[in-house]
C-alpha cells in the first residue's frame, strides 16, 4: 500500500519525500480545511483594522504596521470566492514569509499544526476547486480530516498575486 501511495504522490509536482516529515499549519476557508508548510509562517496574529489603498483590488484589503514594516494584507476568502467574509474573534492573520516577502494572510481559522506521512497525502483531483489546480501540493487525509496541501509559494507568486508586491514597494 505504501508503494501505491507514494507512487501516486510521485506523479505530483512535489514528491513524496518533499513532503514526508512536513509540518501543516491547518487553517479554515469556508467549510474547507488547508494545510501550508508551517516554515513558510512567520506568525500567526488576531484580524485588526487594515488601512485600505485606493484602487486595490477587492481580495486585498489593505495594509498594516507589523513592527515598523508595512505589510499587504490578502483575504484569501474574498480571493476564493467564498461567500461574505466575517471578522469574528477567531478570523486571524498568518502571517507569512514567501523569498524575503512579508504578506498576511486572512483565513476563518487556524486549528493545529500536523505532520503527514506519505501515506496520509493524495494527489489532488482533477476537478473543480476554489482555485487554480497548479497551486495545489495533494491532499492530506488525518482519520476523517481532509487538508488541502497548498503551495503557498506559487499562489502568492502568481500573476495574479503579483500585484503584492507593487503595493507593498
Amino acid at each position: 500500500m505504501a508503494q501505491t501511495a507514494q507512487g501516486a504522490v510521485a506523479g505530483m509536482s512535489v514528491g513524496a519525500n518533499d513532503i514526508a516529515g512536513h509540518e501543516f499549519l491547518a487553517f479554515k476557508l469556508g467549510q474547507e480545511e488547508y494545510g501550508i508548510d508551517i516554515l513558510k509562517v512567520q506568525e500567526i496574529r488576531g484580524y485588526e483594522a487594515v488601512t485600505r489603498i485606493a484602487n486595490a483590488p477587492e481580495f486585498i484589503k489593505g495594509v498594516i504596521n507589523l513592527r515598523g514594516i508595512i505589510i499587504p494584507v490578502v483575504d484569501m476568502r474574498i480571493k476564493f470566492n467564498l461567500g461574505t467574509p466575517v471578522y469574528d474573534q477567531f478570523t486571524v492573520v498568518i502571517i507569512l514569509n514567501i523569498s524575503g516577502r512579508v504578506i498576511g494572510m486572512v483565513v476563518d481559522s487556524v486549528s493545529d499544526v500536523t505532520t503527514l506521512s506519505p501515506e496520509q497525502v493524495k494527489p489532488a483531483p482533477e476537478m473543480g476547486t476554489a482555485f487554480n489546480t497548479d497551486y495545489l501540493i495533494g491532499l492530506g487525509t488525518i482519520d476523517e480530516r481532509m487538508l488541502i496541501l497548498v503551495d503557498i509559494d506559487k499562489l502568492m507568486s502568481s500573476s495574479e498575486m503579483g500585484l503584492i508586491e507593487r503595493l507593498a514597494a
